[in-house]
């Protein structure tokens, strides 16, 4: 009995389910036209479906805008670095003019002394290292600045006696004990070389004496200051030179201290 029911019912369905489905599509239109005309009064609230994309704002009197992507970040002013050249160094030289603000030196028997002549030509010497931009110390012989001296290079000035007639020549020595006997030998060597290119005079080896390599001021000024002793001539036979013609002998000098500190003479 129960077998038959069940058949029955689904026979029925069966044969209405083309009805049922016809009125509910005419339901299903029949409310989608009345959505349509309510929903523009306000009677339904429209409820905005999720997505990725970007909200727009609703404009408040003017077009919408419509956002693009992030905002263009404006570049402000460019700081323009002007790179500071270094400043050159000064080149700093100590010249002692030999015995000045101690005694006389060596004294002809006419008068001459050797104290006078060192003084004028470490006086032209300076005033040609000063022309070319560069630092002068003039430094008296026991000069209290002497002590820790520290420039470029230093150089002493010195003359020989008239004791020996018929000598002739000139010398350069640098400390006998040195902390930098290759830069001290570079300056002798260069001394040597242009102050004889200068003057003509031979260089005399034979007469360097312990007065010059062991000179006070080499172990009074700062161990890495460069010096040399220099002794220009003979006053009795290289008198004319000496006296006459000062301005070579310092041009010699100042050349020498070029080539060492420059690697080239004066032109």
């Amino acid at each position: 009995m129960s077998k038959t029911v069940s058949r029955a019912k689904s026979v029925v369905l069966s044969e209405a389910d083309p009805w049922t489905a016809g009125l509910l599509l005419r339901g299903l239109v029949i409310l989608a036209a009345g959505l349509a005309l309510l929903a523009p009064l306000g009677f339904v609230p429209i409820i905005p479906v999720a997505t990725g994309a970007i909200a727009v704002p609703e404009s408040q009197g003017g077009p919408a805008l419509i956002p693009l992507g992030a905002p263009t970040p404006t570049p402000g002013p460019v700081a323009l670095v002007t790179p500071v050249p270094p400043a050159p160094q000064v080149i700093r030289v100590g010249v002692v003019p030999g015995h000045a603000g101690s005694d006389s030196g060596a004294i002809c028997p006419d008068g001459l002394q050797e104290a006078q002549l060192n003084a004028q030509v470490a006086d032209l010497v300076a005033g040609m290292l000063r022309a070319r931009g560069w630092t002068v110390d003039l430094l008296d012989e026991f000069d209290e600045r002497l002590a820790g001296y520290q420039a470029n290079v230093l150089v002493s000035i010195h003359a020989d006696s008239c004791v020996y007639a018929g000598k002739t020549g000139f010398k350069v020595a640098r400390a006998e004990s040195s902390y930098i006997p290759g830069s001290e030998d570079i300056l002798v060597s260069c001394l040597s070389r242009y102050y004889h290119a200068r003057t003509g005079l031979p260089f005399d080896a034979n007469t360097i004496t312990f007065d010059m390599t062991r000179y006070h001021a080499f172990y009074e000024i700062h161990q890495n200051t460069p010096a040399a002793i220099i002794e220009t001539g003979f006053m009795l036979d290289d008198r004319e030179l000496l006296v006459e013609r000062q301005d070579v002998v310092a041009a010699g000098i100042v050349e020498g201290l070029v080539c060492f500190l420059e690697g080239e003479p004066v032109r």
